[in-house]
């Protein structure tokens, strides 16, 4: 009876963790939509200020509890800098690419992630990648290309945003991994500072004046953007990561609703093709990589915009 109570147990927090990383990436989908709406009529500087003060009215309360001091007692100062910098440069190029191109268009380049990261993952960690692996990541790559459309628009400066933001993003979680032990508080605050820092700097010149909807907007972004976080954080604790990782999928679904119902955005063929390659090689990605170990936590795709 305990045995069967143990496992039940089990069960119902592993279907806790997944409805909590569904919740989390449909908030991260609205958090994405959100942030296009915005950048549509505000400078990016300007939306990543007051979207940072938002994020910190949840970031405060854990930041007290774990103590401000503990914000500067971190490992490898350097490589803290270097995540930061990436993460910071993930967020600005997102919102700076979300401005000109669809939705779904955007969201089909950061999908790649993951296949950037297991790439990186063999030159600067050291993690032996077998030959099909490798084919994923090289058809991958050609989803991609596909969905940059080969043309002059792969010179386009928006598409060049999505994809310098996702590869920004790649680096970042590959920093994760080697600065695992310092706390969640500790990255997301500082990543928010860095974004607050950017978004004054961004700002100067093309400040404008908003209404008080638009305000509540901004400030909104950042708290869904935390919360979101927050969710995923738990769930990866609840529930195996290579159960959850496949789900981040859904943002991409979401991206494409959301983008047809609020901009009457409909991603064309080539979105479409080169977004199933590269979530199918993705996939392919966390299974393999599930068959010789646990996936780890920083393979799962977009979390934080």
């Amino acid at each position: 009876m305990t045995t069967k109570t143990g496992v039940a147990n089990a069960g119902n927090l592993i279907m806790t963790g997944v409805l909590l990383m569904l919740l989390g990436d449909l908030l991260f989908a609205l958090n994405d939509a959100m942030g296009k709406w915005l950048v549509a009529s505000f400078a990016v500087g300007q939306v990543l200020v007051i979207r940072s003060i938002g994020a910190f009215i949840v970031l405060g309360p854990m930041i007290l509890r774990q103590g401000p001091m503990a914000l500067f007692r971190v490992e490898q100062k350097g490589l803290q800098f270097i995540r930061v910098f990436m993460a910071t440069c993930d967020v600005a190029l997102f919102y700076a690419a979300v401005a000109y191109l669809p939705l779904a268009d955007v969201m089909t380049f950061y999908m790649a992630g993951p296949i950037y990261i297991a790439a990186l993952s063999h030159f600067f960690l050291g993690e032996k990648i077998g030959w099909r692996r490798w084919l994923a990541v090289l058809i991958g790559f050609a989803g991609v290309v596909i969905a940059l459309r080969p043309s002059m628009a792969m010179l386009s400066l928006p598409s060049l945003f999505g994809l310098a933001g996702s590869l920004a993003f790649a680096l970042s979680l590959v920093m994760s991994r080697y600065l695992r032990s310092t706390s969640d508080t500790t990255l997301v605050t500082w990543q928010t500072i860095a974004a607050l820092i950017t978004g004054i700097v961004l700002s100067v010149g093309h400040w404008q004046s908003a209404t008080l909807i638009d305000w509540s907007g901004m400030l909104l972004l950042g708290i869904v953007a935390s919360c979101a976080h927050l969710l995923i954080t738990r769930s990866l604790k609840l529930a195996p990561a290579s159960l959850l990782a496949p789900l981040q999928y859904t943002l991409l679904l979401w991206a494409i609703v959301l983008g047809y119902l609020f901009f009457n955005d409909i991603p064309d063929a080539q979105i479409i093709i080169g977004a199933a390659i590269i979530v199918v090689a993705g996939l392919f990605i966390f299974h393999r990589k599930n068959l010789k170990e646990t996936v780890p936590v920083e393979a799962v795709p977009p979390d934080g915009h």
